[in-house]
């Protein structure tokens, strides 16, 4: 690991305090006559370019990370995430992503599935584009128990060696994948929305960052497996092969695995509702809105069009709706066939999550407003002249049906 070294000879009380105000992060500490560098750092050598010269230094300690022989790890595995015997459609979505990254390497698509009696979900897999699926199936992954998981998962990864690593940001992929990660010392990247593959089988993770002003380009070139989580609808799933060439591969099991610290003794489904991930057709409604009241004409229209309400940040904060109908890089990540944006100025945070969509209709009533970069059709005006008009077409094409 790299770190920064601190030349105490060179130290006097006017460097020091230059230092100290120098960092951004508030890292450098300067007590009783002692530079020192907390874990607020960020690595930025910001203190060693515009510092005085030879106070800090950055080391690079290559003796700390052992040098990976990449042509050992072959392949990239896809996480089924696999909950009371359904597939999260997700993992199609990983494997049509998969199949296009292994065109690069020419490597081969895997599939792990974790979980009792599930034999046809296995099949299901070769269906939409896995190579070969290896199957953890036992009475002791009943129910999910992140470490007996995590236990089955890191078995997988020892044998196969696999070079990437997908896994659908989840509820069970959120919890399971950095555990996984950090049993092999190596990086996780969450919640990408873009996967590059280099010839020397880097995979490129990119993501959001810094609030959204930035996308970051993320490498783990020294370390193998590669893990990362993506969110769903992010991707698009493959086409089912009714034909599947494929294998499956049933793997052993070891009953030492069970957490035995865990002891499930009862386990509900919850109620099923909509999510809105899910939805075809949604109607979203932003701070061009005055008050919650005013919100009864936007679910009007969503009523009108048979479509599902959401909103953005602030209307959630604010406490008029409740956190899962937010979209963007902290709510949920859309695509249907047709979203009507209302009063929203289309923030990168947010324009992250609906972009994809089919069809995008913009009201605002300022011209120069983000979210007409995104959408396909703009319409420029005030909401509360525009929605009624919208509320009456919608009326009047339904009665000519």
């Amino acid at each position: 690991m790299p770190e920064l070294k601190i030349n105490h000879e060179k130290v006097t009380a006017e460097i020091a305090n230059e230092l100290v105000s120098l960092c951004p992060f508030s890292a450098i500490s300067y007590e009783n006559n002692k530079l020192a560098v907390n874990s607020a750092c960020k690595m930025c050598k910001l203190c060693v370019k515009k510092g005085p010269a030879g106070v800090m230094e950055f080391v690079e300690n290559k003796s700390a990370a052992p040098k990976i022989n990449k042509d050992e790890w072959k392949g990239i595995a896809v996480f089924a995430d696999c909950e009371q015997g359904v597939l999260h459609p997700v993992t199609f979505e990983l494997l049509g992503k998969a199949k296009e990254l292994t065109k690069v390497i020419n490597h081969p698509v895997y599939a792990i599935i974790i979980g009792e009696n599930i034999n046809n979900n296995a099949q299901k897999l070769l269906s939409y584009g896995a190579d070969k699926v290896f199957v953890y199936d036992n009475e002791i992954f009943r129910d999910f128990s992140v470490t007996t998981y995590t236990n089955a998962f890191a078995d997988f990864i020892e044998k196969v060696k696999p070079s990437s690593v997908l896994v659908g940001a989840t509820n069970m992929g959120r919890s399971l994948a950095p555990r996984v990660a950090a049993r092999f010392r190596t990086g996780l990247t969450a919640d990408c929305t873009v996967l590059e593959m280099r010839e020397n089988t880097d995979l490129v993770q990119i993501r959001p960052a810094f609030g959204g002003n930035i996308m970051a380009q993320i490498l783990s070139p020294k370390t193998r497996p590669q893990f990362c989580t993506v969110r769903y609808k992010i991707f698009s799933a493959p086409q089912k092969c009714e034909n599947p060439s494929g294998v499956i591969e049933n793997m052993s099991v070891n009953t030492d695995w069970l957490d035995s610290r865990v002891n499930i003794t009862n386990s509900v489904i919850k109620p099923k509702v909509t999510d809105l991930s899910e939805a075809n057709v949604i109607v979203a409604v932003g701070r061009g809105f005055k008050s919650p009241a005013d919100l009864e004409s936007a679910k009007e229209l969503a009523e009108l069009l048979g479509a599902n309400l959401a909103c953005t940040r602030p209307l959630v904060e604010n406490g008029w709706m409740d956190a899962s109908k937010q979209i963007g890089l902290s709510g949920k990540t859309v695509k249907p066939k047709l979203i009507i944006t209302l009063g929203i100025s289309g923030s990168v945070q947010f324009a992250a999550g609906m972009k994809s969509s089919d069809m995008i209709i913009a009201v605002n009533n300022d011209k120069n407003a983000s979210i007409f970069d995104v959408a396909h059709y703009c319409i420029v005006g005030d909401l509360y002249e525009v929605l009624p008009e919208l509320i009456q077409k919608v009326k009047e094409a339904k009665a000519n049906v």
